[in-house]
């Protein structure tokens, strides 16, 4: 019966556990309940040094409170030649739409490198080689080192190390008010859900 009972009670933990890492069973990854909470609670983003591709030094909250557009961040480094490629063919064709649709005054694009080595002048030059429009999409890299980790944390970026001098890295589209505000994070391949829920967002701003 003792034996019983301890079973019973390792099991009953052990649910309760899973309730709390699930979010109630509504999903079953830790990456997907972080994303719900977003959604539910969304997060300050922290502020960082940005070096742009203009050659512009501004700091993050500024670059997104001086713009005033909701922000598409995504995170890339110019020497990748693997899912930072992928993300800027989804993104020529998100500038493409937030043109063809009049977003372009209420929506931006902004792609920020983690890597230290990405100069202005190699942002500028990769800018050019994806056709980005500089009114829609721009560029910068994060320029100080804590401040870069830190940002990186909040997003939910890990940045691995690999050989030839590459990264290993996850990705995906985040949404940010010109407030810091990270209200929303989408995964590569489904760009086609940005623009809708970003229009949701405004007419529940402005019913």
């Amino acid at each position: 019966m003792k034996m019983l009972i301890a079973v019973l009670l390792a099991c009953l933990m052990g649910i309760g556990a899973l309730y709390a890492q699930t979010d109630g069973f509504s999903v079953l990854t830790t990456e997907a309940a972080r994303r719900a909470d977003v959604r539910r609670h969304p997060r300050p983003v922290p502020n960082a040094a940005l070096a742009f591709a203009d050659g512009n030094h501004t700091d993050l909250a500024q670059a997104l409170r001086d713009d005033g557009r909701m922000t598409v961040i995504n995170f890339m480094y110019t020497r990748c030649f693997s899912i930072c490629l992928a993300m800027g063919s989804e993104l020529q064709q998100l500038q493409d739409e937030i043109q063809t649709l009049g977003l372009d005054k209420r929506v931006r694009i902004l792609s920020l490198s983690f890597d230290p080595a990405d100069t202005p002048d190699y942002l500028a030059r990769y800018q050019a080689s994806q056709r980005a429009n500089p009114q829609i999409w721009s560029f910068a890299t994060l320029t100080d080192a804590a401040q870069r980790q830190a940002v990186l944390k909040a997003f939910g970026i890990i940045v691995v190390p690999a050989a030839m001098g590459q990264f290993e890295h996850n990705a995906a589209y985040h949404v940010v008010t010109p407030e810091g505000k990270l209200v929303q994070i989408v995964d590569i391949g489904t760009t086609d859900t940005l623009l809708t829920w970003i229009e949701r967002y405004f007419k529940k701003r402005n019913p």
